[in-house]
This record gives C-alpha cells, structure tokens and sequence, in this order.
C-alpha cells in the first residue's frame, strides 16, 4: 500500500539554525520557509536526491508541535511521510485493519498542497505516520 518515502519530519526548536546547518554545514538545498497557519507550523524542506527532509517549528501556541518541542527541548524526529496512490482508499483500509487515523479522518491539504492523513503511533511501533497522495 505505502509508496516511496515522501519525507522525514524534524521538529527543531530554531528553523533558521537549523536550516543553517543542512545548507551550510551539510551542503544541502534547503528551501524558504513556509508559513501553514492550518497546521500550526513553519516548515522548511531540506532537498535530498532520494527524499526530503521537514523542518517543523511551532506556529503560535496552539501548535501541535509546541508540546513536543516542550517534551524535547532540542527538537528531534517528529514524523515519516509515505505516499499512497488513493488517500481514501488507503485510509479506508488500514481502519478496517484497526488502525487509527487521527482528526476526523478526512484528508486535508499538506505542504505540498496534496491530500493528506496521519496515523496514531501507537498502531505504527511508537511512530506517528503520514500519508500523502502521490
């Protein structure tokens, strides 16, 4: 079901140190900064040749990444990003499997102005997952 990983999600508790480091010290191409009022982040993409990298910083209090930033003072991995060829497919069969989908269930857009979804941890080895329509 799962397709290609899409990217790897880092919370950091400074976007722009952090997207210091990958262009600077890591040599990587690494984008602007982007505001997602909906998610409650700023993000930035670190572009690799296989995937992506996120940077995750909080957007006002109220982001769900504040309290793990609050956990995690020195940022860490947040989340890993799949794609799937049909979101609501994909949902509708890993919930008939027991998994659990996290909000209401309906796919919203992303950063990358795709549909997509996440999943409890708890169902996923104490990992939280994102879909993504390819």
């Amino acid at each position: 079901m799962i397709g290609r990983l899409n990217h790897i999600a880092v919370v950091v508790p400074d976007l722009v140190a952090a997207a210091g480091i990958y262009r600077n010290t890591l040599g990587a191409k690494v984008s602007a900064p982007l505001d997602l009022p909906e998610h409650g982040v700023t993000t930035v993409f670190v572009e690799l040749a296989n995937t992506k990298i996120e940077l995750l910083h909080p957007l006002g209090d109220n982001s769900p990444v504040a309290k793990f930033l609050a956990s995690n003072q020195a940022g860490g991995v947040h989340h890993c990003c799949f794609e799937v060829e049909d979101i609501r497919a994909a949902r509708d069969k890993l919930r008939a499997s027991g998994a659990r989908v996290l909000g209401d269930g309906e796919p919203r857009l992303g950063a990358h102005n795709k549909p997509v979804l996440f999943l409890h941890p708890k169902d996923f080895c104490g990992t939280l997952i994102e879909l993504e329509q390819a």
